[in-house]
């Protein structure tokens, strides 16, 4: 299978044909069942939400952040590129339900609802010491120890962030689908895979019906909340040549196809209508294809980062296909734990929150970074 660089890393595997989705809120394939696909709050998920202040070269660089629970270690979560913290919502919710612990979900530099001074700069060494300056923020002097835990890109900042020993109370490393060998591989095909993207959405909905029926993330519950950390409203005339005719066509169910045909004739009407010939569009938070001089930058010599890292680490994978040599070799030695997740695509903590919570608590529990919720049986 070719691979694309979803810069949340890898492609996902395409659904399973008329499969449920993994873990969360599944899919009702069910015909004549008309899908729900309004937005959810970061609410449910997450207890607070705040921006971070912190000094920079050029002045001051503003962080979102979401975070739950009051007691132990503290579980620093890095998203893919082009995602939010918000793609951590689901897993949120699980994770504090299995084990004592604290999370910290953070909008990496121009991702999400952050906002700093050169948001160009998306060098590996930037975004670490941005990890860095927000745990010093957050802690000062005396931070409580940190597990950071990262999806692809984020990933990639995770192991530079614990290499540069930005976290001095690091106690373990985990990252989710991400591999050297095979992120190298697929960068020839990511301007191809990004450009295979649907440009423009009408609306949020149908950013989030996009996301699922396309196989980007298989939770449908996930893709409710965490599309709208990777779009943003804007303003265009509906007969803009940069605004797709309709996203929402040609992966409409066929039980939709009636009252699609009587939605498209309203909307043929109001479009004859001067008031309503600007309409809201949604289009993508961070255009990815202009941060390709990073790529390299994020993934070349990760392996063997990885791996020189002190701290206890576990690598969570799609498939075993991920591996790369160093990384065989290392796992052989024992170096590291790993744990594959079959059925699952590139976003495996959108695709299956519970088993990444499980295999996340069952580790740090194993190294004796927390403990159990009482009445929890693992």
């Amino acid at each position: 299978m070719e691979r694309h660089l979803h810069l949340n890393l890898l492609p996902s595997r395409p659904p399973m044909p008329g499969g449920p989705q993994s873990g969360g809120s599944k899919m009702k394939m069910g015909p004549g069942r008309k899908r729900d696909f309004t937005p959810l709050s970061w609410s449910q998920y997450f207890e607070t939400m705040e921006d971070v202040e912190v000094e920079n070269e050029n002045g001051k660089d503003i962080f979102r952040i979401y975070c739950s629970g009051a007691h132990g270690p503290v579980l620093l979560l890095l998203h893919g590129g082009g995602h939010s913290a918000l793609s951590w919502a689901v897993f949120t919710a699980v994770i504090c339900s299995r084990i004592d612990c604290r999370v910290v979900a953070m909008d990496l530099r121009a991702h999400g609802d952050s906002k700093v001074k050169d948001p160009d700069d998306l060098s590996a060494d930037t975004m670490a010491k941005d990890v860095g300056k927000v745990v010093e923020s957050l802690y000062g002097d005396n931070p409580p120890p940190i597990m950071i835990i990262g999806h692809s890109m984020g990933g990639a900042i995770a192991v530079h962030t614990a290499s540069a020993n930005h976290i001095p109370s690091l106690i373990g490393l985990c990252v989710i689908d991400v591999v050297e060998g095979t992120a190298m591989d697929a960068l020839n095909s990511m301007q191809n895979f990004l450009r295979s993207r649907p440009k423009t959405f009408k609306s949020l909905e149908n950013a989030i019906e996009w996301s699922v029926k396309s196989g980007q993330i298989r939770n449908f519950e996930s893709a409710r909340v965490s599309m709208g950390g990777q779009v943003k409203k804007c303003e265009e005339t509906s007969s803009s040549p940069g605004v797709s005719r309709s996203i929402g066509e040609g992966i409409i169910e066929e039980d939709e196809e009636a009252e699609a045909a009587e939605e498209s004739s309203k909307k043929r009407m109001k479009e004859d209508d001067p008031e309503v010939k600007k309409e809201s569009v949604f289009t993508w938070r961070v255009d990815l294809s202009k941060t390709e001089k990073y790529w390299e930058g994020w993934f070349r010599g990760l392996s063997a980062l990885f791996l020189t890292c002190s701290v206890p680490k576990l690598l969570l994978l799609a498939g075993v296909d991920r591996l790369d040599k160093d990384l065989t070799i290392g796992q052989m030695q024992g170096k590291f734990q790993m744990q594959v997740l079959p059925q699952c695509g590139h976003a495996v903590h959108e695709d299956a929150p519970e088993k990444v919570a499980d295999a996340l608590a069952t580790f740090m529990v194993r190294h004796k970074f927390t403990e159990f919720k009482e009445g929890f049986l693992c």
